[in-house]
């Protein structure tokens, strides 16, 4: 199972076509979607480089083996976010996903302090 944040009002977006692939925007820009490989590095991304507004925040569960599009484990460049083993790799999905990969979506659980600490069903 691999990870792919997505803002909650984006979501409207990934429900908006479901006989289509979903494409996110950093597919266009990065040429590959930015996925983590465990709820505990998601969670170091998420504090990395979602804390600015654009709230809620939700996981989309991805199985890897239901993509059409390949998926390479990379390492950070240039270093993995603060709270992430500094070996971890990245799924990085070369193409858009797949809405059968999609098999659970998660919602992003704050702290008082605005610290992401978990994830929870939708």
């Amino acid at each position: 199972m691999i990870y792919h944040v997505i803002p909650k009002d984006e979501k409207n977006h990934w429900d908006a076509n479901l006989g289509r692939p979903y494409a996110p925007a950093s597919l266009a820009a990065d040429g590959f979607v930015h996925c983590s490989p465990d709820e505990r590095t998601t969670l170091a991304v998420v504090n990395a480089f979602y804390r600015t507004p654009g709230r809620p925040l939700l996981a989309l569960l991805l199985d890897e083996e239901r993509l059409g599009a390949r998926c390479e484990w990379e390492a950070a460049a240039p270093a993995p976010p603060p709270g992430a083993a500094e070996d971890v790799l990245f799924p990085h999905v070369f193409g858009p996903l797949d809405r059968e990969a999609v098999v659970g979506v998660l919602e992003v659980v704050w702290d008082q302090e605005g610290r992401a600490t978990g994830l929870r069903p939708v």
